[in-house]
């Protein structure tokens, strides 16, 4: 069965939905997660499933073609700007990154409706 393999950055309240909801879909690899708090639930229930973790961002975009999505949850522009930046450095035209707006269009329509973000703009 072919699958997306995925990256995650943010796995915080707004994330860790969405990573239950990739973790239990047979047709998604996820490749890694990042997030500043190595503690939070996501991070600790990506490590109970096998998954890698870090608190460096970048370093799911340094996996390059072997990532086919970046989900981007952060709320945060500094990581979306720097995100945008690494992928054109390095020359990555496989990997497309997903905006948090896309990932809440994601959530909301699994929820069966609008999900709110409880996070304000971090700095990274």
């Amino acid at each position: 069965m072919r699958k997306f393999r995925i990256g995650m950055v943010g796995v915080g309240e707004t994330g860790t939905p969405l990573l239950k909801q990739l973790l239990d879909a047979p047709f998604v690899e996820l490749v890694g997660v990042a997030d500043l708090d190595l503690q939070l639930p996501g991070v600790l229930l990506a490590k109970e499933r096998g998954v890698a973790v870090t608190d460096n961002f970048i370093e799911i975009a340094e996996q390059g073609d072997r990532v086919d999505i970046i989900i981007d949850v952060t709320g945060s522009r500094k990581v979306r700007e720097d995100l945008r930046r690494y992928m054109q450095f390095s020359g990555n035209t496989h990997t497309v990154i997903v905006h948090e707006r896309v990932a809440l269009l994601m959530l909301s329509l699994g929820a069966g409706r609008w999900v709110e973000t409880r996070h304000d703009e971090l700095s990274y």
